[in-house]
């Protein structure tokens, strides 16, 4: 059905969480991996065992997508390897859980130039490689749209992700080149559990979801992988939604 044997992926942040779970996906379905990672190398070198199990290479390499100097290292890396990229998948986040009252330049700017303006710095270099056409995918959340105790900057970081794969998808579309956004629901990952309320996330999500359980990271590698299709050839500029409808319940 999604006809991806060959073709090459990029997926920052992939070493765990979700991330992983998008990676293994399009592995399971022939592609090849670049998995990045910027502190993680143990869980980037067990992602590329679980990749390499499905009979496609993988390349491993860290690299702060924040810093442009790092992005180049990493795209010289990945063109000494592959000859073209396919697919890229803009997932690495982070930002600090503070009330807006106690943020600071600092925490504004780390939140938004790993969560936001990296994905622009990856797409310029990705761009060039994707001489055949591509797939460029942001992962956001909820907290892009709705307001998410002490998640502030973080969701400023990710309306500014979703604004910025708008204005890609008009300006990428002449060149075959589809850029969509993920924008997942609660996911109990890693990242869940720096929330000082992560049991009152979980159980509040649990309650208003109406298909009565946590999105799962797989459930997200799903959608990246129907994305990354020919099927979803004419899905473009789009905020897909993976939430077992949790956001239909205000």
């Amino acid at each position: 059905m999604f006809h991806l044997q060959g073709k090459t992926a990029l997926i920052t942040g992939g070493s765990r969480g979700i991330g992983r779970a998008i990676a293994v996906r399009l592995a399971e379905h022939g592609v090849n991996i670049v998995v990045n990672y910027v502190r993680h190398r143990r869980d980037a070198e067990e992602t590329v065992a679980a990749i390499e199990k499905h009979g496609v290479s993988c390349l491993a390499i860290k690299a702060n997508v924040a810093k442009e100097e790092d992005v180049q290292r990493m795209f010289d890396k990945i063109q000494g390897t592959y000859k073209s990229m396919d697919i890229l998948v803009s997932n690495a986040a982070s930002g600090v859980l503070k009330p807006a009252m106690e943020l600071t330049q600092r925490h504004w700017d780390w939140a938004m130039d790993i969560n936001a303006r990296a994905m622009l710095t990856l797409t310029q270099h990705a761009v060039p490689m994707m001489e055949n056409g591509g797939r460029i995918l942001g992962v956001s959340s909820l907290g892009a749209v709705r307001a998410v105790p002490n998640y502030t900057v973080v969701g400023a970081s990710k309306a500014a992700l979703e604004s910025l794969v708008r204005h890609l998808a008009v300006e990428l579309g002449p060149k075959g080149i589809t850029v969509n956004t993920i924008s997942a629901g609660v996911v109990d990952t890693d990242a869940l559990k720096k929330f000082p309320n992560r049991d009152e996330i979980i159980g509040r999500s649990l309650e208003m979801t109406p298909l009565g359980r946590l999105t799962t990271p797989e459930d997200v590698a799903d959608l990246a992988l129907f994305l990354c299709s020919g099927s979803a050839a004419m899905i473009h500029g789009q905020a897909v939604v993976v939430d077992g409808g949790y956001a239909i319940q205000g």
